[in-house]
């Protein structure tokens, strides 16, 4: 009797994994400018824990590099917020605009690269648990936590970036001139630029993209964060 052979199920790829690769595929030739990485598949080497006791030193370095570049001390500031805001809000704001799924961006989950300059050019994760909406096809996966709506998750989002935005911005206004309202309206016009920008690299609705940045807005505004700052200055606003 003939015995069949059948080749080897491939493993099903995870929610997370199935998110990064379309986010590496937003920028050609710059894979990292929006995905992350999962942090337990990575070494150690340039990364840095945003929750840790090295963040203040971390910042107080990106800073000086800035003011090197730029010798006005405001501009310094900015230029390091914004990155840091980035990192923080304009990479998790991509799945949820694109896709209606997110990563946690809060302090004690969020890790940060470096590269061979001394800036940040990566952001990692140690909890790759994706929040999706209902109607996901990841939905009954054991890494994905399903919320209800989109309202939902724009508002959870808000929140663990939170976390993490203050105490980027507790750090970054020790070393150089950055008000509260400067720096909430940094927030703001990077999700402003994102949710423009984002459907047209990943080929989305621009109309989901509007409406998922102006829930992001406007939950941190009910949070009472001033995201909003930049639009009394002139800024396109959602």
């Amino acid at each position: 009797m003939t015995t069949l052979l059948l080749p080897p199920t491939a493993a099903p790829v995870r929610p997370f994994e199935d998110t990064r690769a379309r986010l590496r595929a937003l920028a050609a030739g710059a894979p990292r400018v929006y995905a992350v990485a999962c942090i337990d598949e990575e070494p150690r080497r340039r990364w840095w824990f945003l929750g840790g006791p090295e963040r203040q030193q971390r910042i107080d370095l990106l800073y000086a590099r800035a003011l090197a570049d730029v010798e006005e001390p405001r501009i310094a500031a900015e230029q390091v917020a914004a990155a840091l805001i980035h990192a923080v809000v304009g990479r998790v704001l991509a799945p949820y605009a694109l896709e209606g799924r997110v990563w946690d961006p809060g302090l004690d989950n969020l890790w940060l690269h470096m590269d061979s300059d001394g800036c940040i050019d990566w952001a990692g994760v140690a909890d790759d648990t994706l929040r999706v909406l209902p109607e996901d096809r990841a939905v009954g996966h054991r890494d994905v936590v399903v919320l209800p709506c989109e309202r939902a998750m724009a508002v959870w989002t808000a929140h663990r970036s939170v976390t993490a935005l203050t105490a980027v911005y507790a750090a970054v206004r020790t070393n150089g001139p950055l008000d509260a309202g400067r720096f909430w309206g940094i927030v703001g016009r990077t999700v402003v630029t994102g949710a423009a920008q984002l459907p047209v690299l990943g080929g989305a609705s621009r109309r989901t993209a509007a409406r998922r940045g102006q829930e992001l807005l406007d939950a941190f505004v009910a949070a009472g964060y001033p995201v909003r700052g930049l639009a009394r200055l002139g800024q396109p606003s959602l």
